[in-house]
């Protein structure tokens, strides 16, 4: 969201005041039925304590052939690498291994999890900040390096030479493209090298060509604009060319990741809630969040001013669909469709998906432990977690969670109206708040409840949990459906052939 301006002259439309502001999360099978298994729920907290993250390892399968279904439409070839950093789970990784996907380390830990887990060093490719441990290892097996500049191309060769290894095999990564006649550009990263650039970069891989053979392009891009995505593409595109001009026979381009998920079930919900936030923050209504936080909203003598910190929960052109979307929109300076110039150069496609790939893969189950009143009248209900184990908001990222009632009791039947209250942690600090905003449930919630965080496994579950005043982070357990029911084991235990044997529901 630009930054906007609402003047006080302007009229409003009429504010509901008492009635509540849902976003309700988008949940499909296998996280749906799962999150109305209610005893099964309350059992494994009862067992392993609260948080707890739950995942779903097979869900993860089945999104990557929702990318392999948009290759095959556009009859591309290529690898789909699952973004490791965007969960540390081992039988997410473990699950992945015996499918055609590949996978994205971007640390020394993440490629011995990835060897130790199953996957061949042929894919899995190396990226992201990277010490001498990392480029060593990487280079040893023979895993693909993500080149970010000259300084760590001469780090590598620097390594291959002196430990006597084999030619690594390099990905050129790329960043601020600049499309001739065009006014849209991609924005200046910290990662890879400016597209500017590109000429001194390929001088020096012509003077390390007996220690790295550049097998492609690729481009970092943090934005979920296509059309910014599109000139960065068409930019690895004429990479490739200068690639093959100085005689090398580069054969993939990588898009990266940042495809996106659409969390909420209803778009109006996300447009209804946003619109009454400039409301609140105007101080055209009651507030909606705790202290009066704006997410980066403020109001300066009535205008409306700053800039919409969140995450757009609701994006019905997500996931695979959005690499679909990316495939097919002509790319800006040579007019042909992204993916039919990629097909027509034969050319394979490199992505590199984390969020969307474990899109509806797991939830994080929190206990409430106590609920109050403030003397202002706001209802607090403190739950026995952190807010860096539910990291929803910490991505900007607003979704409601499901309340798990004892006994089916779920808010759907009588035990009082719907109901706003704010959730905080379990920490001794006035910032350790779960949701800033007000939540609405569909009953007031009891300490022995249980709340639902649906959708946490991309980020949101485990990147930024601490173990502050000595509490520990969310324990893991994967879950899979089988006859007779919900079966369970713990993250590390799981592994994809030994499933029988496994706690059940």
């Amino acid at each position: 969201m630009s930054e906007a301006s609402v003047h006080p002259e302007q009229p409003y439309p009429e504010q509901p005041y008492l009635e509540p502001l849902y976003l309700e999360p988008r949940l499909e099978p296998p996280l749906a039925p799962l999150l109305d298994s209610g005893a099964f729920l309350h059992a494994l907290a009862d067992a392993l304590g609260s948080p707890l993250a739950v995942l779903l390892p097979d869900r993860i399968a089945e999104n990557v052939e929702h990318f392999r279904a948009v290759y095959r439409r556009h009859h591309l070839s290529g690898s789909v690498f699952f973004a490791h950093k965007a969960n540390r789970s081992s039988a997410l990784v473990r699950r992945l291994a015996v499918t055609d996907a590949a996978l994205d380390a971007a640390s020394l830990g993440e490629l011995q999890h990835a060897l130790g887990a199953g996957f061949t060093a042929d894919r899995i490719v190396a990226t992201g900040p990277k010490d001498p441990e990392f480029l060593w290892l990487a280079a040893l097996t023979g895993a693909t390096v993500h080149i970010d500049g000259r300084g760590e191309l001469e780090e590598l060769a620097g390594l291959v030479r002196k430990h006597g290894l084999p030619r690594v095999r390099v990905l050129l990564r790329l960043s601020d493209f600049r499309a001739p006649g065009v006014r849209i550009r991609s924005r200046p990263s910290r990662f890879g090298t400016s597209a500017g650039s590109l000429d001194r970069l390929l001088d020096a891989v012509e003077r390390h060509r007996d220690t790295v053979e550049p097998t492609g392009t690729a481009y970092h891009l943090d934005t979920t604009s296509l059309d910014e995505k599109a000139v960065a593409l068409e930019g690895c595109l004429h990479a490739m060319d200068a690639l093959r001009r100085r005689g090398f026979r580069p054969r993939a381009v990588d898009v990266g990741g940042g495809f996106g998920v659409n969390y909420l079930a209803h778009g109006d919900q996300w447009d209804r809630y946003t619109t009454a936030l400039t409301h609140a923050v105007l101080g055209r209504r009651p507030p909606l969040t705790w202290a009066g936080h704006g997410y980066g909203l403020r109001a300066e003598n009535g205008t409306l001013r700053g800039t919409l910190g969140l995450y757009p929960s609701h994006r019905p052109v997500a996931g695979a669909a959005y690499l679909d979307a990316l495939l097919s929109l002509p790319a800006p300076s040579l007019g042909r469709p992204l993916g039919a110039l990629l097909l027509e150069n034969l050319y394979d496609l490199h992505t590199e998906p984390g969020r969307a790939l474990l899109d509806q893969c797991g939830f994080t189950l929190v206990r409430v432990l106590e609920v109050r009143r403030t003397d202002s009248g706001e209802q607090l209900v403190r739950l026995a977690a952190k807010a860096s184990d539910i990291g929803l908001e910490e991505h900007g990222v607003l979704v409601d969670p499901v309340l798990v009632g004892r006994d089916g009791d779920d808010g759907e039947g009588p035990g009082g109206p719907p109901t706003g209250v704010h959730l905080t942690g379990s920490l001794c600090l006035e910032s350790d708040l779960i949701t800033r905003r007000t939540v609405f449930l569909p009953r007031p919630p009891r300490p022995g409840d249980l709340l639902a965080f649906a959708n946490t496994a991309g980020y949101c579950m485990d990147f930024g949990a601490t173990r502050a005043q000595r509490q520990p982070p969310a324990r893991k357990v994967a879950v899979h459906r089988a006859a007779g029911g919900w079966r369970w084991c713990l993250d590390e235990q799981y592994w994809p052939i030994t499933r029988q044997g496994d706690g059940q529901a």
